[in-house]
């Protein structure tokens, strides 16, 4: 699959976090950004970019849904837009090669 998709389809879904959506939502979405994440930093060692690697380790175990972290809502929307963000910004510095 394209990281460049991936990357677009989670900040999607981070930034629509910050809408009032059910439960269920923001589950999907750690699932979604474990598995995301946890892809991304396979195809980071693959290319051996290992600032990427441990960028997008850190971030799969953060989203992760079984041993939850408990930020509360105005820190998790701040992790979701700043991460959002730094996905759509690394799509655009892909892009630009």
């Amino acid at each position: 699959m394209n990281p460049k998709l991936i990357k677009i389809i989670l900040a999607v879904a981070l930034l629509l976090c910050l809408l009032h959506l059910p439960y269920g939502y923001y589950e999907l979405v750690r699932f979604l950004g474990m598995v995301g994440f946890g892809y991304l930093a396979f195809e980071a060692h693959r290319a051996k970019r290992d600032n990427e690697v441990i960028i997008y380790a850190g971030l799969s175990i953060l989203f992760q849904p079984f041993l939850k972290i408990a930020l509360g809502r105005e820190v998790w929307n701040m992790v979701d837009v700043i991460v959002g963000i730094g996905l759509l910004l690394s799509v655009l510095k892909i892009s630009k090669r």
